[in-house]
């Protein structure tokens, strides 16, 4: 639970999922409508150049103009969910948010991008490091992690377009299930054998068999899970993918692997977009494509996992001696993902009366990325400055590493037998890439 909520007793206040769905709606149709100009940074820089090449002309402009819209969004977020707006508040949030775009800069440097290391671990660190100087009580008022989260799930829905997916190949999709389903299985299995808790194996199971990060944020709104939990899972991500990144494509060329059913194993075993696409250069272009592909795939899947994991956690109980029934899976479904989804719908197939050609243009999606990315990092800021490093990394972990380890290892062979079936030209016909 967050510590930090001061609640106002407003009898119509809204729950914390259904302002994250109204905070996203009103970000996407702003955006959508033209309303909100922003212009995505690129965070794009190197060492030799200094970071200064990142900043084109209206960058810090623009940043400057988001990360204002984005603190009154999220007071007006607290406002709405009933908790206390208390003085200070604004400039509290307006830190998170430079915090948050600390870290996609560290993150933007050629040489980490290369290792496959994402905002999310800057950004977790960045939050351990203030919080061990003491910015955790300062910034107790800002520190919204459910929230931010949320809201940022709600436009992350808007990237996932489905006719784009049809036409790239049904194959991916067919992979994309058969690897979430089974490797969450296999995954929840092994965390139950390992003895590691409920709340760490569903944000366990679903990173490694959906999509990494997202997955595990999406998971533990879900489940209401421990955010200290979910920032040990988000490290593992990181550190296991940083290892994979470079010796599956080593593995991939040392054994003479198809481009594609390579690119198809890389999109379906490494968990961030960003490693995807790293590996998949390694080897070709229609690797890095179809690896893509592939990810984005399993990406579509959050909104039915989440509906799946909504089910299974409400029928455990969890010792409240209710019976399950359809009002009280209701009463325990995390409503924001009904944002999520409904986004996605709305972007894939609105009409053309509504703009349909325009919310499905590639620019668009890059904006909504840019302010969701935003959102998580400011999650991972807040969660870091709640969290202490011996709490994440100390005993007790144990399980859940090796838990987390030996689910990524099944889901590295079992994917590439999918990888091989599907993509190898044998049985089916191959993807055509433009």
């Amino acid at each position: 639970m967050n510590t930090t909520t001061d609640e106002v007793p407003r009898r119509f206040r809204l729950s914390e999922d259904w302002t994250a769905v109204v905070l996203g709606a009103v970000l996407l149709v702003l955006i959508a409508g033209g309303w909100l100009v922003f212009q995505p940074p690129g965070f794009k820089w190197t060492m030799a150049g200094g970071p200064g090449g990142m900043f084109k002309p209206g960058v810090l402009e623009s940043m400057g103009y988001a990360g204002g819209v984005v603190v009154l969004a999220a007071v007006a977020g607290v406002f709405l969910s009933g908790g206390r707006v208390r003085g200070g508040m604004t400039s509290q949030i307006a830190v998170v948010v430079v915090l948050a775009y600390l870290a996609q800069m560290l993150a933007g440097e050629a040489s980490v991008k290369g290792l496959g290391l994402e905002y999310v671990l800057f950004a977790l660190v960045l939050g351990m490091i203030g919080g061990a100087l003491g910015l955790g009580k300062v910034l107790a008022g800002a520190i919204r992690t459910e929230l931010y989260i949320k809201t940022g799930l709600v436009l992350f829905g808007a990237t996932i377009v489905f006719p784009e997916l049809l036409k790239a190949g049904a194959l991916g999709l067919v992979q994309a299930l058969g690897v979430v389903a089974v490797v969450w299985y296999v995954a929840l299995w092994l965390s139950r054998r390992l003895k590691v808790d409920d709340e760490s194996a569903a944000m366990l199971a679903s990173a490694v068999s959906i999509c990494g990060v997202s997955a595990a944020i999406a998971a533990c709104g879900v489940i209401q899970g421990d955010r200290r939990k979910l920032s040990l899972i988000t490290s593992l991500v990181m550190l296991v993918a940083m290892p994979m990144m470079v010796v599956m494509p080593w593995i991939a060329k040392w054994t003479g692997m198809p481009e594609l059913v390579a690119g198809a194993w890389f999109g379906g075993t490494l968990d961030t977009s960003g490693s995807v696409a790293a590996a998949g250069a390694q080897l070709s272009k229609a690797a890095e494509k179809i690896g893509i592909i592939v990810k984005f795939s399993q990406n579509v899947l959050i909104g039915v996992a989440a509906l799946f994991i909504s089910v299974w956690w409400a029928s455990r109980g969890k010792g409240e001696g209710r019976k399950v029934s359809a009002s009280v899976i209701w009463e325990r479904f995390p409503k924001f993902v009904l944002g999520f989804m409904g986004a996605s719908l709305l972007f894939s197939f609105a009409p053309e009366w509504l703009g349909g050609e325009a919310m499905r243009a590639e620019p668009l999606r890059k904006t909504i990325e840019s302010w969701r990315t935003l959102w998580f990092a400011m999650a991972f800021v807040s969660i870091g400055l709640e969290t202490r490093p011996a709490e994440i990394f100390g005993k007790g972990n144990g399980g859940t590493a090796a838990a987390f380890i030996g689910a990524q290892a099944f889901n590295v062979v079992w994917t590439l037998v999918l990888a091989w079936v599907l993509f190898s030209g044998r049985f089916f016909a191959l993807p055509v890439l433009k």
